[in-house]
């Protein structure tokens, strides 16, 4: 049994937009794809410092990653500074955290300027440990941390209710309400001439300048820049294929009383990562935030995985109700620095946030926004989706490339292997053979069947089915499917198509 509402806390207490498909031919100035907190920092930015930008959303802006992340923004992420200063010189390390906390203080400037209530809180950020021989690594992370020209310190004594072998604590960083602060800013930028248009899938896009963007419906839009600002690129630039490793996490969410609010934010990479927040709930309690289980797309044990994100939550906190439950995506990059920037001379990309996308999401917004209109911040070259840090990169893209060779291959040997339609049950699917072709199948409850390719369209790879939420997931590069084939999330553009009987 799932315990808890299927649904993100953030889309629950936000209201939903309704901004309009694009209906006709257009011509813009700068084409965002995507209405993530990457493409609407992105296009608020570029609009303010005079561009005029323009979003293209395939569904609800704030609504697809963005909306099912915890909202914790923070520039204390874990383990990064430390090898950053060893392999690239503690000044890309500092340059790493003045790009991060800029962001943190940027969020909070802009949410007052534009008179957004989206729950900010100042907090402290911890990266905590459990065992004793992780410790000598952590006080050598923090001191990189401190180097790098952040407030940080070690611990030993948090306010968790369990204990910890120590702990990175970094003061003063923000949580919030990530999706109320987007449609904000969202509403800001048409109120200064900039357009958002949801339910406009892009398809295709033809090499420029000028660019040309095809939507699904067969309307063009040509656009002197374009930034691609999805979660796993549509544009096959800069090897971003083979250095991208996409990885799914589970929320839940339980409202606990406010003297039991642990006060500050806590993460840990250690049993398979555990990261703790609160929020304001209702009747004088807080909404306690657990975020973990980390796995691969297309597994077939993430019921196993939010059982055992239940149990861990009610053995170290006071709470006997799950109130919501989610699961977010997000990518890793080759070396764990994400790639924003150009890819080539009007054509930009912002993704693999590597777990931190809140903080990475909005400097991605000012710096894309820098490159838009001349004014590149000093940590351009950090980010750079071209750069070639060969040593860092290496090993991690032979390893994602053998992965998705074991996927391209093992997958296609069990489906050949695989039992027939029968045992597939209603509400359910599997990849089964059929016709000599694997065969995604899902049955619906009433047990009429639904046949479809098991090829994902982006690569090829095959499908699998998520018995827990109902959708078909590519393991090589995360494009998630309905039952019904429609792409529900890239980098795939093109629905699974039917297989004829």
């Amino acid at each position: 049994m799932i315990e808890g509402r299927a649904q993100s806390y953030w889309m629950a207490s936000s209201e939903a937009t309704s901004y309009p498909a694009l209906d006709a031919d257009a011509d813009v100035d700068v084409a965002v794809v995507g209405g993530g907190i990457a493409g609407l920092a992105t296009a608020w930015e570029a609009t303010r410092a005079g561009r005029t930008a323009a979003v293209f959303e395939a569904d609800r802006i704030a609504a697809g990653v963005t909306g099912f992340t915890t909202g914790r923004l923070s520039s204390a992420h874990p383990w990064i500074y430390g090898p950053l200063r060893d392999s690239l010189g503690p000044d890309t390390a500092r340059l790493y955290a003045r790009s991060q906390q800029e962001a943190v203080e940027h969020v909070e400037r802009t949410a007052a300027e534009l008179g957004i209530d989206c729950d900010i809180e100042r907090r402290a950020s911890h990266v905590y440990v459990e065992s004793l021989d992780r410790v000598a690594a952590l006080q050598e992370e923090t001191e990189a941390v401190r180097e790098a020209g952040l407030p940080a310190s070690f611990v030993t004594d948090t306010d968790l209710p369990y204990e910890v072998a120590g702990a990175m604590r970094v003061e003063d960083q923000v949580q919030f309400h990530p999706r109320r602060y987007l449609t904000g800013l969202a509403g800001d930028l048409v109120r200064r001439g900039g357009r958002i248009h949801e339910r406009t899938r892009i398809v295709a896009l033809d090499e420029g300048p000028p660019y040309r963007l095809t939507t699904r419906d067969g309307r063009t839009i040509t656009a002197r820049d374009v930034v691609i600002a999805t979660l796993f690129p549509i544009v096959e630039h800069a090897l971003l294929s083979f250095r991208l490793t996409p990885l799914r996490e589970l929320v839940i969410a339980a409202p606990i009383a406010e003297e039991d609010d642990p006060g500050a934010m806590y993460i840990t990479r250690q049993e398979n990562t555990r990261s703790v927040r609160t929020a304001p709930y209702r009747d004088g309690r807080r909404l306690l935030l657990i975020t973990g289980e980390s796995f691969a797309p297309g597994h077939d044990d993430v019921a196993d995985h939010h059982r055992m994100l239940v149990a861990w939550t009610r053995e170290h906190f006071k709470t006997d109700e799950i109130a919501y439950w989610w699961s977010a995506q997000d990518l890793d990059t080759a070396d764990k620095v994400p790639y924003v920037g150009r890819l080539d001379e009007h054509l930009y990309v912002a993704t693999g946030y590597a777990r931190s996308g809140m903080s990475h999401g909005i400097m991605s917004g000012r710096l894309l926004a820098g490159l838009l209109t001349g004014d590149e911040p000093e940590w351009t070259h950090l980010y750079d989706p071209r750069r070639a840090h060969a040593a860092r990169e290496a090993r991690p893209i032979v390893s994602a490339g053998m992965s998705n060779a074991r996927h391209f291959v093992e997958d296609r040997v069990r489906a050949a292997r695989a039992g027939g339609l029968d045992g597939v049950r209603p509400g359910s699917g599997a990849v089964i053979r059929r016709g000599g072709r694997a065969c995604a199948a899902y049955r619906e409850e009433d047990g009429t069947p639904r046949l479809l390719s098991a090829r994902c369209t982006h690569l090829g790879c095959l499908v699998a089915f998520n018995d827990v939420e109902k959708v078909w997931e590519c393991p090589c590069h995360g494009s998630r499917y309905a039952p019904d084939g429609a792409v529900l999330q890239g980098p795939a553009t093109r629905d699974l198509p039917p297989l004829d009987e």
